[in-house]
C-alpha cells in the first residue's frame, strides 16, 4: 500500500474513534508508520488530510451502502435494501470504521469548532436525503406508498432513525438493539404500502 492510503486509512480510523480534534499529527504519524516529512509530502495540512479522509469516508459509505441497489427495481425496496446494508455491511463493519460512522462523529465535534469542515459534511447528508427523498416519490408515484404519503416526512424520519441507530449503536455496541432500530424503519415503510393491513 503507497504511504499516502496508509496514513489516509489510519487517519479514517483514529477519526472514528477520537475525532478529529482530539486526534493529533503525532497519532497518525504513529499508526501510518510514517515520519512527519512523509505525512506532509502528501499532505500540506491536517485539514487538507481530513479532506482525503472524507472523500474515502464516502467512497466507502458508497461501496458499503448502495451495495445491491442497481439491481432492485422498485424504488422503495431501494430504500428498504440501503437500510439493511447500512445496518449489516457498514454499522457492523466495524474493521476500518472501528469508531462508527464517521460522518456523524465529524458533525458533532465539528459544528462549532471547524464550520467549515462541518458543512463538507453536511453535503453529504444533504445528499443522502436528496436519494431518499426522489426514491420515495418515486415510490409514490409507481402505487409502492399511499398516495397521501409526506415523502419529506418519512425521509426525515428514515434518515433521524439511521442516526439514532448509529449513536445507539456506537455507546451500546448491542447488534439485537440495531436490529430493533432498521427493522422498525422497515416495518414503518411496509406499513406505507397502499396494500398493507397493518396500520
Amino acid at each position: 500500500m503507497e504511504l499516502r492510503d496508509k496514513i489516509i486509512l489510519e487517519a479514517l480510523r483514529l477519526f472514528s474513534l477520537k475525532g478529529f480534534l482530539s486526534t493529533s499529527i503525532q497519532d497518525i504519524l504513529d499508526a501510518a508508520g510514517a515520519s512527519k516529512g512523509g505525512l506532509y509530502n502528501h499532505f500540506k495540512s491536517k485539514e487538507e488530510l481530513f479532506y482525503a479522509v472524507l472523500e474515502e469516508a464516502r467512497n466507502m459509505w458508497r461501496e458499503k451502502n448502495l451495495d445491491g441497489l442497481e439491481q432492485i427495481q422498485k424504488p422503495v425496496e431501494k430504500v428498504k435494501k440501503l437500510l439493511e446494508n447500512y445496518r449489516d455491511l457498514y454499522l457492523k463493519d466495524t474493521g476500518c470504521l472501528p469508531g462508527g460512522c464517521i460522518f456523524v462523529t465529524f458533525s458533532v465535534e465539528l459544528d462549532d469548532q471547524k464550520p467549515e469542515l462541518a458543512r463538507e459534511v453536511k453535503k453529504g447528508f444533504d445528499g443522502l436525503k436528496g436519494m431518499i427523498n426522489s426514491l420515495l416519490e418515486q415510490g409514490k408515484a409507481s402505487g409502492e406508498l399511499r398516495a397521501t404519503t409526506d415523502t419529506q416526512a418519512v425521509t426525515e424520519m428514515i434518515f433521524a432513525g439511521m442516526l439514532g441507530a448509529t449513536i445507539i449503536y456506537g455507546m451500546e455496541k448491542s447488534p439485537a438493539k440495531l436490529d430493533l432500530t432498521i427493522n422498525s424503519l422497515l416495518d414503518y415503510l411496509d406499513r406505507l404500502n397502499p396494500n398493507s393491513e397493518r396500520l
